[in-house]
């Protein structure tokens, strides 16, 4: 039997309990089993530049079956260092760059494409909550093809960006806009139809402009060859008032495994080895610049700066530590 005093004290829990649930205005009998989602968007000051990152949502990421190496066993080690799981949540963002004259998005998230799952697709709406409309959107700028990063372009077939000129590197363009190497490839022709259905409405309508490799596409933004993810995987870097933001990308998948090794690549590199090199390179420019970065695949908002570890791999800083928020 209970004593007296665990009586005593049953009854100021249940009294406290019922309290608060009748404060928040939640009856106990009927309590909310979900809550609404809050919107994924954040925005900082790069010089005089405003940087808006969108939430897209999440994928999940089977970790030892995507890396070519390192082994599973050191995989799991790394993941475990960081409290993840071998199949982890993979976080997928797109960008805005609002000069104040132009307004920029950087990859456009899987829009209706459920080929990565339902948890997707969440970029438009996060665009209109931060204060964005998609007609206001004047240029898009991809990283390269792939269905995370050019699936929200359209809707229903049609342009979700309709005043929007969409620019990507010409070596991109002849890869994944072409029958011929669709046929050559397979394997990835879900990637190449996808890309074709994506970009058809651009095209069609002449706002679909390749440009060539390192270049200014308009007054402090610029591309920047990072090929070997595919044959154009771009980087894009804004500069402004003496801050430098590089937008990686898939330059890198997954933080926990490729920071602390440049060298690690994924089944879906084309071009592995080159995929690395220029990973390592970038990775040596941003944290020797102290530029920031804002990562497609770097848990949300994406945006932070890196540091050399000592030990040739390099160290996430996120942007809520540096100016707190």
């Amino acid at each position: 039997m209970r004593t007296c005093l665990q009586r005593f004290f049953v009854f100021l829990l249940a009294v406290t309990v019922a309290a608060s649930a009748a404060a928040a205005g939640i009856s106990p009998e009927k309590r909310p089993e979900t809550r609404p989602e809050t919107p994924g968007w954040y925005s900082t000051q790069i010089g005089r530049f405003t940087v808006t990152a969108l939430w897209d949502g999440t994928l999940d990421m089977p970790v030892a079956e995507v890396f070519k190496w390192p082994p599973p066993a050191q995989l799991k080690a790394m993941l475990a260092r960081a409290w993840l799981p071998m199949t982890m949540p993979l976080s997928v963002n797109a960008f805005i760059v609002d000069t104040g004259t132009r307004v920029v998005m950087i990859d456009t998230g899987t829009g209706t494409s459920r080929m990565f799952g339902d948890r997707l697709g969440k970029v438009q709406a996060n665009l209109r909550a931060a204060g964005y409309a998609p007609e206001q959107i004047d240029e898009i700028y991809i990283t390269h093809m792939h269905t995370d990063h050019v699936g929200g372009l359209t809707a229903d077939g049609r342009a979700a960006y309709p005043n929007a000129i969409v620019r990507a590197d010409v070596r991109e363009a002849g890869h994944f806009l072409s029958r011929e190497k669709m046929a050559a490839h397979p394997n990835d022709k879900e990637d190449f139809e996808s890309a074709m259905a994506m970009l058809e409405p651009y095209v069609k309508s002449g706002r679909f402009k390749p440009f060539d490799g390192r270049t200014e596409l308009i007054p402090g933004v610029y591309a920047r060859p990072a090929y070997g993810h595919t044959a154009g995987h771009t980087v894009y870097e804004v500069r402004s008032e003496g801050e430098t933001l590089v937008l990686w990308g898939d330059l890198m998948h997954v933080a926990a495994v490729q920071l602390p090794l440049p060298a690690a690549t994924v089944a879906f590199d084309a071009m592995p080895a080159q995929s690395a090199a220029n990973r390592a390179q970038v990775y040596r420019d941003a944290a020797r610049e102290g530029a920031w970065i804002a990562a497609a695949h770097i848990g949300f908002p994406g945006i932070g700066k890196i540091r050399a570890d000592g030990k040739g791999g390099y160290t996430w800083v996120p942007i809520s530590l540096i100016r707190g928020r």
